[in-house]
């Protein structure tokens, strides 16, 4: 090669798909080794079992359409696709309940539309609404953390409790609402947010355990952000819009409205804010695009959680929002080089 061919200002070519995958799984480690000390095995099993499922359906789907298997299977993206969507299932969650909701993620959320980097909804949040809306029993089952509960399922428990062989007489004491169901009850029944906060159930800022988990999710975040698996944008504007109305209806009435912190650290908004809503095929693609993209989510899920029918609102404010991104990017996109 010439030296006039090398003297250009060459693009350097991004990361492949598999190598960003792989960044996003060892960002997703410290969080869910948290959820599995909290809150026992039940997490690890949805996350192994839903996989497998995924890498499964994966497979067959590919094998229908003629595609080659074998890159498509490496490239992690299932496997991530999987381990996001079991982390939002409620621990201990039965087999059935994760195969019907991966189905969707990989069919409905992925493949209907082509496979990776067609899909315009987050595949995740696709399988978990589905579940959400169809099974809501299932889906508010949720185990008290072991420092409230006094006691865990084990590995042997658990795994005969997802494929149904345990015997669940008497294990109703051990589950209960999340903090966010909790606190939407309360304030229904005009019990004040502070007379709430009481129950053994909240910690320092939010629910004992789920705040812990909320910072890890936060140091996978700053992990990522710092191997430029992702851009600041999305994190930054969802995280602040967060607080900004949070903080405006705080100071109106504390009674009434949970504090800026609560909201940080429960539920999905630090999760969905640095591993769902930077999902970089159904996300805006411009910088100010992102910037809009990520409040919009933050203002949604706030809106949901205090006003909606449902505790916490990020994936449905993350499918809202992906609906949006054709018009957000159409509205946002740079002006090219010369352009007048």
């Amino acid at each position: 090669m010439s030296d006039a061919q090398l003297s250009s200002p060459y693009l350097s070519p991004g990361k492949p798909v598999g190598a960003l995958m792989l960044q996003v799984v060892i960002a997703l480690l410290p969080g869910t080794l948290a959820y599995a000390w909290f809150f026992g095995p039940g997490v690890l099993i949805n996350i192994v079992f839903a996989v497998v499922l995924a890498l499964a359906f994966e497979a067959v789907i590919l094998k229908l359409r003629q595609r080659p298997i074998r890159p498509h299977l490496s490239d992690l993206s299932a496997v991530v696709a999987a381990w996001l969507f079991a982390l939002c299932l409620p621990m201990h969650s039965p087999w059935w309940l994760v195969a019907v909701g991966i189905g969707f993620t990989m069919i409905a959320g992925k493949h209907v539309y082509g496979g990776l980097g067609f899909n315009p909804f987050n595949p995740a949040m696709v399988g978990y609404v589905v579940l959400l809306i169809s099974f809501p029993r299932e889906m508010t089952t949720w185990f008290l953390p072991i420092e409230v509960s006094g006691q865990s399922l084990g590995l042997a428990d658990s795994l005969a409790f997802t494929f149904g062989a345990a015997d669940t007489t008497g294990w109703d004491a051990l589950t209960a609402a999340t903090p966010l169901d909790q606190i939407r009850t309360a304030v229904g029944q005009d019990i004040p947010i502070s007379e709430a906060r009481s129950a053994p159930l909240f910690g320092h800022v939010g629910g004992k355990g789920w705040e812990w988990i909320a910072l890890c999710w936060l140091l996978g975040g700053i992990w990522l952000l710092v191997t430029r698996t992702i851009r600041w944008q999305i994190p930054l504007s969802l995280l602040l819009s967060v607080v900004a109305i949070s903080a405006l209806f705080y100071g109106i009435d504390s009674e009434r409205f949970a504090s800026p912190a609560f909201h940080l650290l429960s539920g999905a908004v630090m999760i969905g804010a640095f591993f769902i809503a930077t999902d970089p095929v159904t996300a805006s693609t411009t910088d100010t695009g992102r910037l809009l993209y990520g409040a919009m989510i933050g203002l949604l899920a706030y809106v949901i959680r205090t006003w909606g029918g449902y505790p916490d609102g990020i994936a449905f404010a993350v499918l809202l929002a992906n609906m949006c991104v054709p018009l957000i990017d159409y509205y946002t996109r740079p002006r090219a080089y010369g352009e007048s």
